[in-house]
């Protein structure tokens, strides 16, 4: 089966990151099939034969990492298939986006609480999260730009819920849809 894993923080090459060759090395020497790292923002597709296999893959992958450069970021597994049903779903057609600077799906941990009352909205009104997924462990947010930099929905729903997600940008999960889904 294909997975993706969404690191946190991971921007290829900065400060306590690895670079491309050092993250695909660390996943295939924890026993990923075909690691392929996906854009430079900690995006990783790779093999494993189960979930069971897969999670235990991104433990020995992350310790690895972090004892090669530092990184202690989280990353946030989903299979490929998942997140081709979630781009297949349009999930942001229902929406306003004449205003909207990025429309934005977070990613939560097994260890995050119920999602607050949503819809939830920054005091600004700059960030949005307006929809949660507990299957999927998925939250869907809007980012307006009203000042020199846009607001950030992943913020606003780490803050509410007092831990760790990573967030990535439509574009993104499409694009990654259409290299990574169906090749076997």
């Amino acid at each position: 089966m294909r997975y993706v894993v969404f690191f946190r923080n991971l921007n290829l090459g900065r400060r306590n990151c690895p670079d491309k060759a050092l993250l695909e090395q660390a996943f295939e020497t924890a026993g990923a099939l075909r690691p392929a790292s996906f854009q430079v923002n900690g995006t990783l597709v790779f093999d494993a034969r189960s979930d069971a296999a897969a999670r235990r893959v991104l433990a020995a992958a992350s310790a690895h990492l972090r004892a090669a450069c530092g990184l202690r970021e989280p990353g946030f597994l989903r299979r490929l298939a998942a997140v081709a049903e979630l781009v297949a779903s349009q999930p942001f057609s229902s929406q306003r986006l004449d205003d909207v600077y990025d429309c934005c799906i977070s990613f939560l941990s097994a260890k995050a609480s119920e999602a607050p009352a949503l819809p939830l909205c920054s005091a600004r009104g700059d960030a949005e999260v307006f929809a949660y997924h507990a299957a999927s462990r998925t939250a869907l947010g809007l980012s307006r730009q009203l000042g020199a930099s846009p607001g950030s929905s992943n913020a606003l729903l780490e803050k509410a819920l007092g831990t760790p997600t990573t967030m990535r940008n439509w574009g993104t999960l499409t694009r990654l849809v259409a290299k990574h889904f169906g090749q076997s």
